[in-house]
This record gives C-alpha cells, sequence and structure tokens, in this order.
C-alpha cells in the first residue's frame, strides 16, 4: 500500500523519502502542515522565508499587518498551503497586474527523493543563483520532490482597490471593451470575463485597479467612460471555484479569449482575459497531444530527480516502441 506521510519537520521527512527510494515503494500522499513556521520575514527588504505547511491566508494575515502581501489570489487561501500553491502554480484575478507564483518565488528548498534537502535561490532579491531550478519545481504537482520552505518577494499593500462591472455583454460587447482597454493607458490588475449562471444571457466583464488613491480615481473614471458603468467586485472567484464539477481550462492568446468562448455555448466560465486563461464547465474539448521535446525533457527530469518513482507521475506513458529517454 502506497505511503501516507506527515512530518513533524523536515530532516524527519527527509529520512522517511530516502527509506521509501531504498525500498521502491510509493507515496500517495505528504502532509506538510506541521511544517508551518514563520521563519524570516524582513518587511524593510520586503522578503519572508516560511515552511511550506503554512497556508497563504495565515501568511497574508501576517504580512497584512506590515502593509505587505504576496500578491497572488488563489481561490480558498485560508485553507490552502503554499506547498500546494507552488505545486500546482496556482493563480487568481489578479493575476492581470501581479503575474503568478513564479514572479514572487526567490528561493526553494526541497526534499528529493533520495533525503537530500536541496536549496535554490536565496532569501534576498539581488540573489538569484539557482531561480530557474527553483521554477522548475514551480507546477510540478510533486513530482519531483517535496516543497519543504520558500522564500518570497512581497510588496505593499496597495493604497486603494476598487472594481467596475460591464454586466449582461455579448461576447462581441465584451471584445469590443477589451479591445478598448487593450488601447488605452489603463493598467487593470484584474480584467476577467464571466458567466456564473447558464440560464442568464450575456456575460459580465469586470475591471480591477489599484494602487494609489489618485492613479486608482484616474483609471476608474477612464473605464467608466470607456463603458464600466457598474460596480463590481470579485465575487465570481469563489462562486465559480465553489460549484460542483470538475473545472477545464483553455489557454489563448489574449486576443482569442472571446472567440474561444463562443463555442463553448451557454457554459459557465471564468476568463482571465488579459492573459488567456479559461475556467470553464462542461463538456471538455480533447486535449492536443504534448509536443514530443518537451514531454521528452520532462522525462528525463522524472527519472534524474525520483529514479525508484516514489512520487506521484502526470506524465503520459511512452507510446508503445518509443525509444528510452
Amino acid at each position: 500500500m502506497p505511503l501516507k506521510l506527515k512530518p513533524a519537520h523536515r530532516q524527519e521527512l527527509a529520512a522517511a523519502l530516502a527509506a521509501a527510494t531504498a525500498r521502491g515503494e510509493a507515496i500517495a500522499e505528504v502532509d506538510v502542515s506541521a511544517l508551518n513556521r514563520v521563519i524570516e520575514h524582513q518587511p524593510s527588504d520586503q522578503t519572508v522565508t516560511v515552511e511550506a505547511g503554512l497556508t497563504l491566508g495565515a501568511l497574508q494575515e501576517l504580512l497584512a499587518r506590515h502593509g505587505q502581501w504576496l500578491p497572488v489570489d488563489p481561490a480558498h487561501a485560508t485553507r490552502l498551503t503554499l506547498r500546494e500553491l507552488i505545486d500546482a502554480n496556482l493563480s487568481g484575478p489578479r493575476r492581470c497586474g501581479h503575474g503568478t507564483i513564479r514572479d514572487h518565488v526567490l528561493g526553494l528548498t526541497v526534499a528529493l527523493a533520495d533525503g537530500t534537502l536541496a536549496r535554490s535561490g536565496g532569501r534576498v532579491v539581488k540573489n538569484v543563483a539557482g531561480y530557474d531550478l527553483a521554477k522548475l519545481f514551480i507546477g510540478a504537482a510533486g513530482s519531483l520532490g517535496v516543497v519543504t520552505e520558500v522564500t518570497f518577494k512581497l510588496k505593499p499593500l496597495p493604497q486603494a482597490e476598487e472594481f467596475l462591472a460591464a454586466p449582461g455583454a455579448t461576447l462581441e460587447a465584451a471584445a469590443q471593451l477589451l479591445e478598448a482597454v487593450a488601447g488605452s493607458a489603463l493598467t487593470p490588475v484584474v480584467l476577467d470575463l464571466h458567466r456564473l449562471d447558464p440560464a442568464t444571457p450575456g456575460v459580465t466583464v469586470v475591471a480591477g485597479f489599484a494602487g494609489a488613491r489618485e492613479d486608482v480615481a484616474w483609471e476608474t473614471a477612464r473605464a467608466r467612460a470607456l463603458g464600466f458603468t457598474a460596480v463590481g467586485d470579485l465575487g465570481h472567484e469563489p462562486a465559480f471555484w465553489s460549484a460542483p464539477g470538475a473545472a477545464h481550462r483553455l489557454s489563448v492568446l489574449p486576443a482569442l479569449v472571446a472567440p474561444a468562448l463562443r463555442p463553448l455555448g451557454a457554459a459557465t466560465f471564468v476568463a482571465r482575459a488579459g492573459n488567456g486563461v479559461i475556467y470553464h464547465r462542461g463538456p471538455a474539448a480533447a486535449p492536443a497531444p504534448p509536443a514530443p521535446g518537451p514531454l521528452a525533457v520532462m522525462r528525463r527530469l522524472k527519472a534524474a530527480f525520483d529514479p525508484a518513482g516514489i512520487f506521484p507521475n502526470p506524465l503520459p506513458p511512452p507510446a508503445p516502441g518509443a525509444p528510452p529517454v
């Protein structure tokens, strides 16, 4: 039976992984909730180093006391651990203005399959040694090792944040509004389209602006002139992710978001119009076959980091008769 681990500290985790590799025993689950310390917070440097079992919500609460935050906002932050955030490379509506978690990681400590505790990157903004290695583990779904510690670069909390909406728009009108935003001087931190009720015609476009009060006031005035006439919010985000059923993902060029939504019919969706990422419920389109070159590289990495195969393997199996990597 695959192992379930709940280490009290990272040395215990490292020893358990080394033993599992020696036995060739698969690991079904690693619960890192006990690894939840804040190791170092330097408000003046805008950096924090924390163990990966801490929840994102708890970290944001701590940072807010110092007027700072980690600028990522995936759903369910109060129960989402930093390890889960890293493993899945999660993001939320503010991705439009702040990017993904890859843009805010300075360093990682990872427990590898052989029990090695490997550190990549550093605890200061100018230290970029091993930064690409850190990015290797972001979004790897726990297939290469167990993230135990993370160093983030932070941002000050904005003085003001406001949201506007254009509800009930057709896809054609929504596309025109997005084009108007792209052609303007506006710099939204949020630019989403959503439809949460398949029986409701039209879509809602949400734009969010954050920063200095004067800047936000100027941007919201310009946005209203473009067609964002209603007060908005981010209520669509928890509503979509709390609904039953699996959500599918599409990635397109930002300019093609509206055309990509048309074939979805009446499906419910949330679309990051500023990034080209669409989440929807309903029939999923057949995924495109992975490119052979990147897939071969990923298999080599998996074999190098986890030769005994104790961690989950999200990669599709090689085709019959394919040469070994």
